[in-house]
């Protein structure tokens, strides 16, 4: 039976004062004929009526929608509301754990009751392909690479140089997450992928190749939040916030300061300090998946693995379906969902696996999970630890 420690002293953050009550997506995989603001209000609504909620509930409205810049503007005018605090901020794939981590401290201070957070895109239906604000600097632009996959593609070859991180371990991230798919009915990709698929797939960015990198689907998440005293009469077993943190080291790949160490690592310090807890207690991890070399970065840097060694953990089948750290359990962005920014669905699947309600693929006994974000290009990172009350 683990124990659990409330921090003292030095870090301000409501620990376990906020909870995620309903946890809920739509269009996952293609929605045609929806717009992204259409996909995020049916996410939306959809989790508000898992709480018998309407949108009119809502006072604290945080959203990050990829084609709209006044996106939580344009959300509340969308469902006839006049919510009292509003944010959307974008830092990529991140934005929704700095979403998560105001949302506690707004309603740990009463500044709203009601916060949601939601996310839509229809990047598959409408563009068929990654859609992304980033373009190369005046020092990337001769070199004409993809971006963001080439900025990935150099960190896994630094990593490959630099620890002896493997193609074949890099596969193994793969395999693992198309295995979690198979046992969720909403991932997008669920049929078998064995090593020789993986390395007979078309190169994409050396070293990384179709099935290293993330899907482009349409899709929408959403979560509603509350005050702790409220969460025990709105929904059977609440995912309380531990706590929430996020760092940023750099915008563009040629800037970041060593490119095999993320921000994850001051972001994952912070958010273990203010749960109380160490990685050894983590039940289950929900990681930012947009590239197989990510989830080897992420481990390493959210202290799972030694730094160096997360290419061995992965191939020795740690991160699997029965290993011993549960990882992207819906099969994550490589095989479950991607529609542009997955970190609001890290934090669904997180919170689900804590209600107990994941289905086939729900792991026993989970008392704490950890949500991911990762923004840019390995840019800005966000970490966020849900607990249940046993750990309050």
């Amino acid at each position: 039976m683990s124990s659990f420690s409330t921090p003292s002293g030095g870090d301000r953050f409501p620990r376990g004062e906020a909870a995620i009550v309903s946890a809920a997506t739509f269009g996952m995989g293609a929605a045609p004929g929806y717009t992204a603001l259409e996909l995020a209000a049916q996410a939306s609504l959809k989790a508000l009526r898992q709480v018998g909620l309407t949108p009119g509930d809502v006072d604290g409205l945080m959203i990050c929608l990829p084609d709209d810049i006044f996106s939580s503007l344009t959300l509340a005018e969308y469902f006839g509301i006049q919510p009292r605090i509003t944010d959307n901020n974008r830092t990529g794939g991140s934005s929704f754990q700095t979403h998560c981590a105001l949302a506690s401290l707004a309603l740990a201070a009463g500044q709203c009751d009601v916060a949601l957070i939601a996310y839509g895109s229809n990047q598959r239906s409408a563009a068929g392909k990654l859609v992304t604000p980033l373009r190369p600097s005046i020092y990337e632009q001769p070199y004409q690479g993809f971006r963001p996959l080439s900025a990935y593609a150099l960190a896994a070859s630094r990593h490959m140089y630099q620890y002896g991180t493997t193609k074949e371990q890099l596969g193994r991230v793969a395999m693992a997450a198309r295995q979690w798919a198979q046992k969720n009915p909403d991932a997008t990709m669920r049929e078998p992928l064995s090593m020789e698929e993986y390395l007979g797939t078309r190169m994409v960015s050396d070293p990384l190749g179709v099935r290293d990198c993330c899907l482009v689907t349409d899709g929408a998440a959403a979560v509603v939040m509350v005050r702790a005293d409220r969460a025990r009469s709105m929904c059977a077993r609440p995912a309380y916030v531990l706590g929430a943190a996020a760092s940023t080291t750099h915008r563009d790949i040629t800037n970041m300061p060593d490119l095999t160490v993320t921000a994850a690592v001051a972001a994952g310090q912070t958010a273990y300090r203010q749960a109380g807890i160490t990685p050894a207690q983590v039940d289950v991890v929900q990681i930012y998946d947009a590239f197989t070399i990510n989830t080897i970065l992420f481990l390493e840097d959210l202290g799972f693995c030694p730094k160096g060694e997360g290419g061995r953990f992965v191939a020795d089948g740690h991160i699997d379906p029965g290993g011993s750290l549960p990882v992207n359990t819906n099969g994550g962005g490589l095989s479950c969902v991607h529609p542009g920014m997955y970190g609001l669905f890290s934090m669904v699947e997180a919170t689900q696996q804590l209600m107990g309600i994941a289905g086939e693929r729900q792991i026993d006994g989970v008392e704490i999970a950890l949500s991911h974000g990762n923004g840019g290009e390995l840019s800005s990172q966000g970490v966020v630890i849900l607990g249940s009350e046993a750990t309050l």
